[in-house]
C-alpha cells in the first residue's frame, strides 16, 4: 500500500470517528461537527476581512493529498483557500506524473532567476518533453471522467468547515480545448468556487475566449500575474467581458515597482481574490521575506481592505525560503498570525 493510501485512510478513518482539530497554538482537540469553528479556532473573518491560503505554499510537504491539503489549511488556522489542481485530480484518479515536482519547482526557479547552468538547460528540456506526454494523458482522462470526485473534495472541505473559493487546475492554456477549459470550469464549480485562476496568458484573444466560456457557465476568471503586472494589465481583459476578473499579487506587484494599495483602491471592484506575501522592491533586490520585512505593504492593504469593507480574499501564499529547523506549515501560520495582528491593529 502506498504512503498516499496509508495517509487518505488515516485521515478518513479519523474524521469518520471524531472530528480531529488544531487551535492555532497546534495543540489537539477533540469535538463533534457543530463545534468544530469554535475548537479549531478558525478564521471566518478577522474584522470583516476573509484570510486564507493559496495550497502552493505546501509544495515542499512531503503528503501532497486532498486530505493533507485540507489538514495544512486547518493547521494555519483559516477556513478558506485557493486549491491548486494536481491534489484534487490525484485524488480523482488522474494518471500520475512521472517528474519529480522538487526537482522541477527547482529548475523552473532557476530558470526565473536567470541562473541556470547547460546541464539544468537539458534537464529541464527533457523534463518538459516528459510533461507533454504526460499532459496528453491527462486529457485523455479528463473525457472519461465525471464531477462526482470533486463534489466529494468539496463535502469533505465543507464538513471539516472550509470553504474552496478558487480552483487553478492546469487547463486554462491557450493550447488547450474548449473541452479541457470547460472541464475546468465545471469541476471549479462542482469543488464550490467562485472563480479559477490562471497566469494571465497575456494573449488578448485567450482572455476573451475564456471570458466567454466563463460567462456560458456563470463563473468568474481570476487573472494571476507576476513581475510583469502593471496599473494597466488587467484592463484589456476587464473589458472584453464581466466575468473576466483580477487575482492580485500583492507581493509581485511590489517587485513590478508599484504600489497595491492604489491599485486596490482603484480597482477592487474587478478584484475576485489576491494573493499576500512580502517581497522587496526593484531598488532593494525583489527577495521574498518573513512577513514585514520586506517592502510589500501588506499592513496597509489588509487595512485598506478592512476599513473600506472590500469582501474578496486575502489568501497568504508562502514563498520565501524556509528557516532551517522549520517547515512550510509553520511559517505559512506565522504569515497567517502576522496578518492577524494587523487587522486586530
Amino acid at each position: 500500500m502506498s504512503n498516499k493510501n496509508i495517509s487518505r485512510r488515516k485521515f478518513i478513518n479519523t474524521t469518520a470517528i471524531t472530528t480531529v482539530g488544531l487551535t492555532l497554538t497546534g495543540a489537539k482537540v477533540f469535538g463533534v461537527p457543530a463545534y468544530i469553528k469554535s475548537l479549531r479556532n478558525l478564521h471566518t473573518t478577522v474584522n470583516g476581512v476573509q484570510l486564507g491560503v493559496v495550497t502552493w505554499s505546501f509544495r515542499s510537504m512531503d503528503d501532497q493529498s486532498i486530505e493533507a491539503m485540507l489538514q495544512y489549511t486547518l493547521d494555519c488556522g483559516v477556513n478558506t483557500l485557493e486549491l491548486i489542481g494536481g491534489p484534487a485530480e490525484n485524488y480523482a484518479g488522474a494518471p500520475q506524473s512521472p517528474i519529480n515536482r522538487r526537482t522541477y519547482y527547482r529548475l523552473m526557479y532557476a530558470k526565473r532567476k536567470g541562473t541556470m547552468t547547460e546541464d539544468q538547460q537539458k534537464e529541464l528540456a527533457e523534463l518538459e518533453v516528459q510533461n507533454a506526454d504526460y499532459q496528453k494523458q491527462v486529457q485523455q482522462w479528463r473525457k472519461n471522467m465525471n464531477m462526482a470526485p470533486f463534489e466529494k473534495i468539496r463535502k469533505m472541505y465543507n464538513d471539516a468547515g472550509v470553504t474552496i473559493y478558487a480552483f487553478k487546475p492546469n487547463v486554462f492554456g491557450k493550447e488547450n480545448t474548449d473541452l479541457d477549459i470547460e472541464w475546468g470550469i465545471k469541476t471549479s464549480q462542482a469543488l464550490g468556487a467562485s472563480h479559477f485562476t490562471l497566469e494571465h496568458p497575456s494573449d488578448d484573444a485567450h482572455t476573451l475566449r475564456l471570458g466567454k466560456l466563463a460567462e456560458k457557465h456563470g463563473i468568474y476568471v481570476g487573472y494571476h500575474g507576476h513581475e510583469q503586472q502593471t496599473p494597466t494589465f488587467w484592463d484589456t481583459a476587464i473589458a472584453q467581458s464581466p466575468k473576466n476578473a483580477m487575482n492580485l499579487d500583492i507581493g509581485h506587484y511590489t517587485a513590478a515597482g508599484f504600489n497595491p494599495v492604489d491599485l486596490i483602491r482603484d480597482k477592487h471592484q474587478h478584484i475576485k481574490s489576491i494573493h499576500i506575501k512580502d517581497r522587496q522592491n526593484p531598488e532593494n533586490g525583489k527577495k521574498n521575506l518573513a512577513f514585514g520585512a520586506g517592502d510589500t505593504p501588506v499592513v496597509e492593504t489588509l487595512k485598506l481592505m478592512r476599513d473600506q469593507n472590500y469582501t474578496f480574499p486575502a489568501s497568504v501564499e508562502f514563498e520565501y525560503r524556509i528557516p532551517k529547523g522549520s517547515d512550510a506549515i509553520t511559517e505559512t501560520k506565522k504569515s497567517v498570525d502576522y496578518c492577524i495582528k494587523a487587522l486586530d491593529a
